[in-house]
């Protein structure tokens, strides 16, 4: 009997019968042969061969439990502890009901009993079992992450709150992820970093299957872990080592959540724990507690203020003098425009917390228009008012150079003010360079075709190579503050500072110094070979109206040089 609707398509499934009776064989033979492709195995241990030869092909697997070199019984437990077959279904065909608990313990998904019943009973019986089985490998692949065959986010979050439901345990929120994944990618290449993160994912699911929890690949290098408390999570942490690579594990740890919030609020906290330790070279675990909880809110509270700051003008753009310092007389060669935020309850705010906070959440993108636009308005009031130019860098964030609108942006800015490109110089990041070097060179040169200027700032901290910092397109390198404090302290050791001067010289573009503080500082600076000065020792950033001293002085200085 044909059953033309037996499943989905017209593609025959394989069925492996397997009984060492010859007329069981063919009696089952002859009922499924006209919609299956059929496969015959006479004993246990042939079964078991031809599964593991055949895994992909097999759909279902008919099993007698009274065989020859091995029983039905242990082939379903060899079957159970081998990973590469437990999505073949396996029917168990028996005279013995005293069989069916142990095997449905040992992974049986159904019973054929003997004598047979009728062959439509034995067909639709089967067809259920491969489309339900079917039905669950879809499913599977679209509830989990195709390289790491863990729970994708929106799964994992719903089996999470199925744990809440049926388990009244502790948990824990772990958020874990890979430092600086995107170096090692740099490094290493695509292959080596999926095999990184292919086996990260497999150590955590062993050790899950000890706490009893489950996982999730949230991001490229992020996992996040959903599991009854502990502890200690040292030994997880141990296991996730890798020293030759050079791997660091930064783990997260909302421990004994309140179940009564979301999970997603619940690893925002995790978050926050493992965001405190990233850029420790000491700590890598860290747990969510009261320190973090009002941080957090401080920081919600930010975000939520940032429109109504912006428009009631609460932000202010200061300017700090730039010097350049070849000439026995230091002079003024340009500014650079850094905001400040006057809060009205919770008064001056770090640009510090506030910038990286924007940066994470997208909104530094209308924070670097508004400071454009302010700049250009202010140049253009210069311009009028002393006939002058001081050229000022504004900070591009690499948020900025994604949008597609950001040329027109900064250039309507330049037009719309009477200025020309040289008027306002660019001051990106080297890490900008690092995340998506490509894209981010085409749109520095489409910038410097326009006669925008560019500053790498922050220089020698983003780990680019020395092979692309030839191609960069950049007029001027800007050394970190960090170098300028570290090369002054007790042991007064500036090889780093030359090392980079020279790189300067290589590109023959200028170094300009930021964070100095001393004459001692400017003067060793100047004998290394240093062009320009930026700190303290001249001046801190300071409102638009102060910064006019410095405008004037310059003037005269010019006025006098031509007289």
């Amino acid at each position: 009997m044909k059953n033309k609707n037996y499943l989905f398509d017209n593609k025959k499934r394989t069925i492996l019968i397997a009984d060492d009776e010859y007329i069981n064989r063919e009696l089952l033979g002859n009922i499924l042969k006209d919609n299956y492709e059929l496969l015959y195995a006479e004993d246990g241990l042939d079964a078991y061969n031809q599964m593991v030869k055949y895994k992909d092909k097999i759909s279902l697997v008919l099993l007698d439990l009274i065989m020859p070199k091995m029983s039905g019984i242990e082939l379903l437990g060899k079957v159970k502890e081998d990973p590469r077959l437990l999505n073949i279904p396996i029917i168990v065909v028996t005279s013995d009901s005293n069989s069916e608990e142990m095997s449905l313990e040992l992974g049986a998904v159904d019973f054929l009993p003997k004598p047979y019943p009728r062959s439509t009973v034995i067909l639709a019986r089967i067809n259920r079992t491969i489309m339900l089985y079917e039905d669950r490998k879809i499913i599977k692949h679209t509830e989990r992450d195709t390289l790491t065959n863990l729970y994708n986010l929106e799964y994992f979050y719903h089996y999470g709150k199925l744990f809440d439901q049926f388990y009244k345990d502790d948990m824990d929120a772990i958020l874990l992820n890979i430092r600086n994944f995107h170096i090692l990618n740099e490094r290493f290449g695509t292959k080596f970093c999926n095999d990184l993160l292919k086996t990260t994912a497999s150590k955590i699911k062993e050790y899950m299957k000890e706490v009893k929890g489950i996982v999730c690949r949230r991001d490229a290098d992020v996992f996040m872990i959903y599991c009854r408390h502990q502890d200690d999570y040292t030994k997880l942490l141990n296991e996730l080592k890798d020293e030759d690579s050079g791997i660091i594990i930064k783990m997260g740890i909302y421990s004994n959540v309140d179940k009564s919030i979301d999970l997603s609020i619940r690893f925002d906290r995790a978050k926050h724990a493992v965001d405190k330790i990233r850029g420790s070279l000491t700590k890598n675990i860290e747990y969510y507690n009261d320190k973090i909880r009002e941080k957090e809110l401080y920081e919600e509270q930010l975000i939520n203020d940032f429109k109504k700051s912006l428009n009631n003008n609460e932000f202010k753009v200061y300017y700090q003098p730039k010097f350049n310092i070849h000439n026995e007389t230091p002079y003024l060669t340009s500014a650079e425009a850094l905001v400040r935020w006057f809060h009205p309850t919770l008064g001056l705010i770090s640009p510090g917390v506030f910038i990286p906070l924007f940066e994470e959440n997208g909104l530094i993108e209308q924070l670097d228009i508004f400071v454009w636009s302010s700049v250009g308005k202010q140049l253009k009031e210069w311009k009028e008012k002393f006939g002058y130019i001081v050229p000022v860098s504004v900070n591009v964030s690499r948020i900025d150079m994604y949008d597609p609108n950001f040329i027109n942006n900064i250039s309507n800015i330049v037009k719309e003010n009477g200025l020309s490109t040289s008027d306002i110089l660019l001051e990106i990041t080297e890490s900008a360079y690092t995340e998506n070097s490509i894209q981010i060179i085409d749109i520095a040169n489409k910038l410097k075709e326009l006669g925008f200027k560019i500053e790498m700032d922050d220089f020698g901290t983003g780990y680019s190579s020395l092979n692309m910092i030839s191609e960069l397109p950049i007029d001027v390198l800007k050394l970190d503050m960090v170098f300028i404090r570290n090369a002054f302290k007790e042991k007064n050791d500036t090889k780093i500072i030359e090392f980079i001067i020279d790189i300067a010289k290589y590109l023959d573009v200028p170094v300009i110094a930021e964070g100095v503080e001393t004459k001692e500082q400017v003067l060793s600076l100047k004998k290394l070979g240093c062009d320009i000065i930026q700190g303290y020792y001249f001046s801190k950033p300071i409102p638009s109206d102060e910064f006019e001293s410095f405008i004037i002085k310059r003037k005269e200085m010019i006025n006098n040089a031509d007289n």
